[in-house]
């Protein structure tokens, strides 16, 4: 899926991939745990990958028993880095990778040919 690089554009990309995880099958918490892991690296793509007239892709697929998930867009300039989220009660960012290192597998950046990065993350499902 090919999206537009806006707030609108992560919330229909979400939508659309667990309609597309229901499809497969993958149901109850193992798809709510792949719709957080979607989430974070698509809000992330919206918010800090975004250039004018530039979209993002989500790509999902299965290999045997992993959901890989998959997030490029063009600001290889800006690679996600884990860190420790602000500690005040009242932050509203900060925490997304956070989650995605406690709920998949495995995570990761790959830097494509300039000016895409693409971050991906790989869940056991059954």
């Amino acid at each position: 899926m090919l999206l537009s690089s806006a707030p609108r554009g992560a919330r229909l990309v979400r939508r659309l991939a667990a309609d597309r995880l229901r499809a497969w099958g993958v149901a109850g918490t193992p798809c709510e745990t792949a719709r957080h892991v979607v989430a974070e690296p698509t809000a992330n793509a919206a918010a800090h990958g975004r250039l004018p007239g530039r979209g993002f892709r989500l790509t999902l697929y299965v290999v045997g028993r992993t959901l890989r998930v998959e997030v490029t867009d063009t600001r290889g300039d800006r690679q996600p880095v884990l860190s420790e989220p602000d500690r005040a009660p009242v932050a509203e960012s900060g925490r997304g990778l956070l989650l995605v290192d406690a709920l998949a597998d495995r995570w990761g950046v790959a830097e494509g040919r300039f000016p895409r990065k693409t971050v991906r993350a790989g869940l056991r499902v059954p």
